[in-house]
């Protein structure tokens, strides 16, 4: 039984299917990649787990319990996180107060505190440590680079301590050096026993740190198995070259 499981998942937009009987497992401790072409309903995959969207059909259980019923903040209070392909920072407001808000006790409502607990303070400092950019703690999330978003995205998605991280296109738009950064601390966290779910377009990177590949493609899954493997799957290649 995997820590994550998707079962039988359909979604409908009008007459087209972006999500058809898709099915795969996320198993604990790994780092998971899910790829295909454009179109292939990833994000949307992606948006019914973290309960952005709701299925037609199908179910989806996390650690043994259903969540597919559940709001986005009760999924996250389950133990799962997740970035966005464009990033989703609060521009008016500090890295530092961007970071607290993520906090697994605090909501929307803690926007309008006067003040920030030592121990948020204290967790966040040490987060926006891990990641590089502590030194921009008191700065306004607007004044930050986009690869500094980036950054922010990332660490902000650990404050409510998850079991799983789900990162929406982490190599998107970002140059090598960071890149390399942010796969560092992807393969840090890994080995301290952090599950990941990856949608990324980079080839380069999901085959040097994933394992197992699911391969999507027209709203299903195609694919599912070891880098080698799927580099090697005729379908695979097909749904890709158009073959």
């Amino acid at each position: 039984m995997g820590l994550l499981e998707v079962q039988h998942l359909n979604k409908s937009f009008g007459g087209i299917k972006a999500v058809d009987d898709c099915t795969f497992n996320v198993e604990a401790g790994s780092i998971t990649a899910l790829i295909g072409p454009n179109g292939a309903g990833k994000t949307t995959a992606f948006n019914l787990i973290t309960g952005l969207l709701k299925a037609d059909s199908g179910t989806i259980t996390f650690d043994g319990r259903p969540i597919d019923k559940l709001a986005p903040h009760q999924i996250t209070r389950r133990g799962i996180s997740r970035t966005f392909q464009i990033t989703r920072d609060l521009q008016e407001m500090t890295v530092l107060e961007n970071m607290v808000i993520q906090s697994q006790i605090h909501g929307f409502f803690d926007l309008f505190r006067d003040s920030i607990h030592g121990k948020e303070r204290d967790r966040a400092m040490e987060l926006l440590d891990f990641v590089g950019i502590s030194r921009l703690a008191n700065e306004k999330s607007k004044n930050l680079s986009y690869g500094q978003k980036k950054l922010l995205e990332f660490a902000s998605v650990l404050m409510s301590e998850p079991r799983m991280i789900m990162l929406d296109e982490p190599a998107g738009g970002v140059n090598p050096t960071l890149l390399e950064s942010i796969i560092e601390r992807i393969q840090k966290l890994n080995a301290q026993g952090m599950t990941f779910l990856i949608v990324e377009h980079n080839m380069e990177l999901v085959m040097n740190i994933s394992n197992p590949v699911v391969v999507m493609a027209y709203g299903t899954v195609l694919a599912q198995g070891s880098p080698e493997i799927i580099q090697n799957d005729q379908r695979v290649l097909e749904a890709y070259l158009g073959a």
